[in-house]
């Protein structure tokens, strides 16, 4: 059976415990393969994240690897099928759910942060329905969409935005905030139109 993201929260723990991280300071990040580990975070160690967010994350593995495109489907064995499971082997795909952030929906979820393309390969769908069921619940879930940008979001001023909701987000819920000038560094790395 595949590994699940629990070594995720495993290493907030310890940082946690080493006095790199303050218990409520935490939050989890990731995108694509990454965004998946996060949002299964985000339902299954709210104990020990404050946030989550997600980037073009996959939220049900098993419908993910069957609609991939016939040419990517090869290295998929390399890296999905070790690492979430392989949809085809029946005994693996019955403990995907587990491991997906749709199966933990009926869970606490912390504050969650869900970005997303118009992509071909995380459907904007799936992320649709996560942030609806979350936010039935009660969860707080911000979502951003991006449209005209694929799965990389290679686009500079997408780029920005992403970047900028994230700052906001995890200052809101990690606390306090970068200084004005450490921002406008930070911006002025970044190309404009």
């Amino acid at each position: 059976m595949p590994p699940s993201p629990a070594p995720v929260p495993a290493a907030a723990r310890w940082a946690v415990g080493q006095g790199y991280a303050g218990p409520a300071r935490v939050a989890v990040l990731g995108g694509s393969y990454g965004g998946y580990v996060a949002l299964v975070a985000a339902g299954s160690a709210p104990d020990v994240f404050a946030a989550a967010v997600g980037i073009g994350g996959i939220v049900r593995p098993a419908h993910h690897l069957r609609s991939r495109v016939a040419c990517s489907r090869g290295r998929l064995a390399h890296n999905w099928h070790r690492f979430v499971g392989d949809p085809n082997d029946p005994a693996q795909e019955a403990g995907m759910p587990a491991r997906s952030p749709a199966g933990r929906l009926d869970r606490p979820h912390v504050p969650l942060l869900v970005v997303q393309g118009a992509d071909v390969r995380v459907a904007k769908g799936e992320s649709d329905r996560l942030v609806e069921v979350l936010r039935l619940r009660g969860t707080e879930v911000e979502y951003l969409v991006k449209e005209g940008v694929g799965h990389s979001f290679v686009n500079p001023e997408s780029q920005l935005d992403v970047h900028h909701t994230v700052r906001r987000f995890l200052a809101r819920h990690l606390g306090g905030e970068p200084s004005a000038s450490s921002v406008r560094r930070a911006d002025a790395g970044c190309y404009r139109p």
